[in-house]
């Protein structure tokens, strides 16, 4: 493997430094809706003029920002501080990057939104810290379909299957060092619950800081994949019957000035090892939850997902109520162990990280401000709770497809103070395209059940 040292890698404003380790071109790299990574590629003899905002974009030409084709084009001014060296393919540097438009830094960016809610916290004297933990599968594709790279048969219960994770060490082995190059000191990774399910868990950083990572995760994770005969996907729920992906997000406020985690507390008389702040900061979240889906699980797909029953292993460890608990993972937000950072389980794979992390740091610091408080927390098996028990406890479903995601997102008025108007229109716009015509496909389901049947 082409793996350089991480402590070789210069920082991003030094171009002699990074021609010094080989680089030859650099990528200012930006995100669509989606959360993919975009870019022009510059020679490294144009790294002062990129570094400066010289690459330009046309915004009408990706899914979801609201310009149209006469507009200004927008151009991406990278951060330094996110200059990675391609693991795989070292000549590369990809920066992170904002988009500023006529001088200014363009609303509809999603770094730029994410940056925005952080500046809000930051008034408080808070920085948001986030982990996220990389949930995605590994196939390799056929001419009619695809299948896992293990050739073994399936098991009813693979979650942590030792053979699997060997059948898969070539490019588990490549991946993890590359993280580990780029200094985001992966812990662990195993065989998920998924056939052919992998999750790879690395430290948490600041926000910003992870949500770049996670961006780069998804490229980095395509490429590697792809040298060893197979294909990543980060679509949550690829079989029916099986678990789907997650990208939980762990959450943390800290002081801005000391660095203390403001979220623990070994006090807490609630008996979760939570800050009290962090109890206002759930409040906030579990207000907006409906709304937050939407953005959270933004796919057709994430919605088959969030069920509590269908998998071969039982219960799929998949959200499905706005609800908060300990270590207890039939919650939607969920306490672990030792405390001191809450846990969103609705959010997967296929999230923009950037605005999935903008949306709940905002519904958090709401009820930060407003000094709300989510009440005891759900220690029960909260899948096993009648419809009776639920309405008695005042808790309410997640949405349970995107159509109606995207109802409570409209109606909140949370999207437009964290997105703007004009994003948060090209969002809803966008989306309920994608369900109609999601609506409008005629399955293999409806012809085996419709087509005989009269």
């Amino acid at each position: 493997m082409d793996i350089i040292s991480a402590h070789t890698v210069p920082s991003g404003a030094d171009t002699a430094a990074l021609s010094a380790t080989g680089v030859r071109y650099c990528a200012a790299s930006y995100v669509d809706m989606h959360g993919i990574s975009k870019t022009k590629m510059v020679p490294l003899t144009h790294h002062a003029q990129m570094l400066g905002g010289s690459e330009m974009f046309t915004g009408a030409a990706m899914d979801g920002v609201p310009q149209s084709v006469h507009d200004e084009e927008v151009c991406a001014v990278p951060d330094p501080a996110s200059c990675s060296i391609l693991p795989w393919k070292p000549e590369i540097a990809w920066f992170a990057s904002d988009l500023r438009y006529k001088g200014e830094p363009f609303a509809a960016c999603s770094r730029n939104i994410l940056k925005r809610q952080l500046a809000r916290a930051a008034k408080h004297g808070l920085t948001f810290n986030l982990g996220i933990e990389a949930e995605f599968f590994v196939f390799k594709k056929l001419e009619d379909g695809f299948v896992p790279l293990s050739p073994r048969q399936h098991l009813a219960k693979p979650c942590y299957d030792l053979s699997r994770l060997l059948d898969n060490f070539a490019w588990a082995d490549e991946l993890v060092s590359a993280m580990n190059t780029l200094g985001w000191d992966v812990y662990s990774f195993d065989h998920e619950d998924g056939i052919g399910q992998f999750e790879i868990d690395f430290m948490y950083a600041d926000a910003l800081t992870m949500a770049d990572r996670y961006t780069f995760f998804r490229f980095m994770a395509h490429e590697i994949a792809k040298k060893h005969g197979g294909f990543a996907s980060f679509m949550p729920k690829p079989f029916a019957d099986r678990a789907g992906s997650g990208a939980h997000l762990n959450m943390s406020l800290a002081s801005l000035e000391s660095g203390a985690n403001l979220f623990a507390d070994k006090t807490d008389p609630r008996g979760c090892n939570l800050g009290g702040i962090g109890y206002k900061f759930i409040a906030g979240v579990l207000k907006h939850l409906p709304a937050l889906s939407a953005v959270v699980a933004p796919t057709v797909n994430s919605y088959k997902r969030l069920v509590k029953q269908g998998s071969a292993s039982g219960f799929t460890w998949a959200p499905v109520l706005c609800c908060y608990g300990d270590n207890n993972r039939t919650n939607a937000l969920r306490i672990p162990l030792g405390g001191g950072r809450v846990e969103l389980r609705a959010a997967d794979s296929a999230c923009n990280p950037y605005l999935a992390a903008a949306m709940v740091l905002a519904a958090g610091l709401e009820g930060v401000e407003a000094d709300l408080d989510p009440g005891a927390p759900n220690t029960e098996n909260m899948y096993l709770k009648t419809a009776a028990d639920l309405e008695a406890l005042g808790i309410k479903t997640l949405p349970g497809s995107l159509a109606e995601a995207l109802d409570a997102f409209a109606a909140d008025d949370l999207g437009k103070l964290v997105f703007g108007e004009a994003m948060r229109e090209s969002w809803l716009s966008y989306k309920r395209e994608e369900w109609a015509s999601y609506a409008h496909h005629v399955s293999d389901w409806e012809y085996n059940r419709y087509l005989s049947m009269f």
